[in-house]
């Protein structure tokens, strides 16, 4: 076996932009541990690729090794060392990004959020076309809340109606709530996490000035990733807004009685956290007590929830990239859910959503379980 040669020099360029925690690690391995690709026996190890880049050695380019990682936060809660996983490995792959080798099919994604603003390549005039037979409010002088509508469900026909349903809900319980139509641009979560620095950041600052221009204040979110990178990672360029995911202000509504639910749901319900809900935002009641209230307390746990979830497999990128069978998170988790006895699994990510409708059906468990958004449940007990 031929010896590696460590090259220094790109630990520390790693180090300067912005892996500062990287040459704490000490390889304990409790990182790889907790890691979902041990589920699946998968090709990435988040503890060898620590090493590499703290020796700065070539091999770890590929599209299954840097770019394997989901950023699902599990490795980070677990490091005894404080260590920030995936800001290693975003720079890591940032580094990649500036030489333009980022994998084929994330570097159609990051072309079209520069040329469409969306990464589903779909023209940005069509942002709104969801909302057709639907009467949904302008956010104007005055509105309360910026409803921000994630690319997925402004684009994907499953993910729509995600929206919709948001709509209808925030409607009934006569929420003040506006979107702003096609300027609308995606947040940049995923491509900041693929490693597109530059884009991040170019489309932060518009989002932000746009956001300034018209007024806006507070934000809902459908998505967790928008909600993590509104709340998280826009102050750091400026962008001071209150934001809350919908969970959060749906529960909130339910508690006081300013929505009302004319019917509870006659169905056994599980749960599936988010990992940017639950292990990024920490919020692990909210939606627990909004489907309780849906389905009169016929809420079911599976084996591996909260900070234990198991990783849909979406995040990071993976999305819009092709996981072998064998490999997918999201199958584990539809026979866990199954395993219930629950007809509904329930998620509050449109990433989830489309991963785990997928495997619902690459598993061959479409007449076992539905998959429903928390907000398509609300929706249909009004």
């Amino acid at each position: 076996m031929e010896a590696l040669t460590p090259f220094y020099e790109v630990n520390e360029a790693l180090v300067a932009m912005g892996a500062e925690k990287l040459n704490l690690c000490m390889q304990c391995g409790m990182c790889s541990g907790s890691c979902p690709w041990r589920l699946v026996d998968g090709p990435f190890n988040i503890r060898s690729l620590i090493r590499m880049a703290q020796l700065g050695v070539e091999g770890y380019e590929s599209d299954d090794i840097l770019y394997g990682c989901t950023t699902c936060n599990k490795c980070v809660l677990k490091c005894p060392r404080g260590v920030n996983i995936i800001d290693v490995v975003r720079t890591m792959r940032a580094m990649i990004a500036e030489t333009g080798s980022i994998p084929g099919v994330l570097k159609t994604a990051t072309g079209s959020v520069h040329s469409n603003g969306n990464p589903w390549s779909e023209p940005a005039d069509k942002r709104t076309a969801w909302m057709e037979g639907l009467d949904v409010p302008v956010f104007e002088e005055g509105t309360e809340y910026f409803l921000s509508i994630c690319c997925t469900s402004a684009y994907d026909p499953r993910s729509q109606n995600i929206a919709k349903a948001m709509v209808k809900v925030l409607t009934a319980a006569g929420i003040s709530f506006g979107v702003i139509g096609n300027e609308e641009r995606c947040c940049g979560e995923s491509m900041r996490k693929i490693g597109d620095e530059a884009l991040f950041m170019s489309t932060a600052e518009k989002n932000i000035k746009l956001f300034n221009d018209k007024g806006i204040k507070k934000i809902i979110t459908t998505s967790p990733h928008c909600y993590y990178t509104f709340s998280q990672e826009y102050p750091e360029v400026g962008g001071e807004f209150e934001v809350v995911h919908y969970t959060q202000i749906l529960a909130s509504l339910l508690e006081e009685g300013t929505l009302k639910l004319t019917k509870t749901l006659d169905s056994k319900v599980t749960y599936h956290d988010p990992c940017y809900l639950g292990r990024h935002s920490d919020i692990y009641d909210a939606p627990r007590s909004i489907i309780s209230a849906v389905c009169n307390g016929d809420l079911v746990e599976m084996k591996n929830v909260k900070q234990d979830s198991i990783c849909c497999g979406a995040g990071g990128g993976r999305l819009w990239m092709e996981t072998p069978p064998e490999w997918r998170f999201s199958d584990l988790r539809i026979h866990e859910a199954c395993d219930t006895g629950a007809t509904i699994l329930a998620t509050a990510c449109p990433y989830c959503i489309s991963m785990l409708e997928d495997s619902r059906k690459t598993t061959n468990r479409e007449d076992d379980i539905e998959i429903k958004d928390i907000s398509e449940l609300v929706a249909d007990a009004l």
